[in-house]
């Protein structure tokens, strides 16, 4: 029986792989080891219950009494906090889901591939602010990361048999998220209602108000450097607004793969949970002639600048990538807190990469776990002093 971990377990992510884990046999199939999640203490209690976990976390320390009551005389273990939650990636398992959301992923996967098996990667931050690292740590310890990302599960996908030396570029889809259709003048109005309304997906707010800022698609960017090992110059984003193309590789004899399938998360989480197989998916399947033609935008940087920092980010490599999305994430954190304005979270991105950049050499290449925890921690700094020089601006 395979042991398995989800780690964000009560997230959009977490609730797609459950409902598969759940479709094939739950516990009589899978040997649960961890479950976290955040303040949903009930859905977390829940899903343990039903996959019969050794041990349920929850991130935040004054919801372990919650915890301990709801999963009171089951037998699980049930822990709380940063630490808790690192000391259950300890644990082994064969198959890890990472779908915990922003930098607070990174120290439970890197300590997950220490035990060789395979890790999802559905956290992306893990790729943006140490992908150098973390694909060094799998390579160290023979374990796989397979990607959840479903631009980067496409390409993965796309990728199977080809000879990565041939492909000439990975044009990456985006949907253009809820503003898309906004005129450029009212874009520094809109508000978080207005981000939230993504007119495909079902996502979590954070990473819902990101895809309408593109900055989702700047760390998918970033992301596909890394894992792929491609150069930034081969990396290519394109508007897709029906979702229905993921990604695509172009290869040097001029041919282009795509990879179609309808807007659901199960399909990339059910291809890495039982890769390199396929196994039939509780996914729609594509009625072309009902969907009648698919259309292409090129992406305009003045309305997108993330994608532009992106580019910036993949050139100087090192620290920037832990830089950048430690601002991105203060800047979110400030637009949803109504104390930032739409297009002012790029600007607070691009002062922090500055303002950090005359603090240290982001471009160091020999980066360990804590030179990241640490630019992690100073960029969030100077992303907060930004908040207030942009505002004063």
């Amino acid at each position: 029986m395979r042991s398995i971990s989800v780690f964000g377990a009560t997230g959009s992510v977490g609730e797609s792989t459950f409902d598969l884990l759940m479709r094939e046999g739950g516990a009589e199939a899978y040997r649960t080891v961890a479950l976290t999640g955040g303040r949903n203490i009930e859905r977390l209690a829940q899903m343990a219950v039903a996959l019969r976990a050794e041990v349920a976390v929850t991130a935040y320390d004054d919801c372990l009494g919650a915890l301990r009551d709801a999963l009171a005389g089951t037998g699980i273990t049930v822990a709380a906090g940063t630490q808790a939650i690192h000391d259950a990636a300890d644990r082994p398992a064969d198959w890890v889901m990472s779908a915990i959301v922003g930098a607070a992923g990174l120290v439970p996967g890197m300590r997950a591939l220490r035990h060789g098996g395979k890790l999802a990667l559905a956290n992306k931050e893990s790729l943006v602010t140490a992908g150098q690292l973390l694909m060094a740590t799998a390579t160290a310890n023979e374990a796989t990361v397979l990607p959840v990302d479903s631009e980067h599960s496409a390409i993965f996908q796309a990728l199977v048999g080809e000879d990565l030396n041939t492909v000439e570029r990975i044009i990456l889809t985006a949907s253009g998220g809820a503003l898309r259709d906004w005129p450029m003048e009212r874009l520094a109005h809109a508000n978080v209602t207005d981000a939230l309304a993504h007119p495909n997906w079902s996502m979590g707010a954070r990473i819902t108000i990101d895809s309408a800022s593109m900055f989702n698609k700047a760390l998918e960017v970033i992301e596909t450097r890394e894992f792929f090992g491609v150069e930034p110059a081969q990396i290519e984003v394109i508007i897709h607004p029906e979702s229905i193309i993921h990604s695509m590789v172009g290869f040097r004899d001029g041919a282009v793969m795509a990879h179609l399938g309808a807007p659901d998360m199960r399909h990339p989480i059910g291809y890495a949970l039982h890769w390199p197989h396929r196994q039939s998916l509780p996914v729609a399947r594509l009625d072309l002639a009902a969907l009648g033609g698919l259309t292409f935008l090129a992406p305009d940087e003045a309305r997108f600048p993330a994608l532009r920092l992106a580019r910036e980010v993949m050139q100087t490599r090192g620290l920037a990538g832990a830089a950048f999305n430690a601002a991105k994430e203060v800047a979110l954190d400030h637009f949803i807190a109504k104390n930032l304005g739409f297009m002012q979270m790029a600007a607070v991105v691009e002062v922090t990469l500055n303002r950090v950049s005359s603090d240290c050499s982001l471009g160091n290449a020999a980066l360990t776990l804590e030179d990241v925890l640490q630019m992690d921690h100073l960029a969030r700094i100077r992303a907060v002093e930004a908040v207030k020089m942009v505002k004063g601006s």
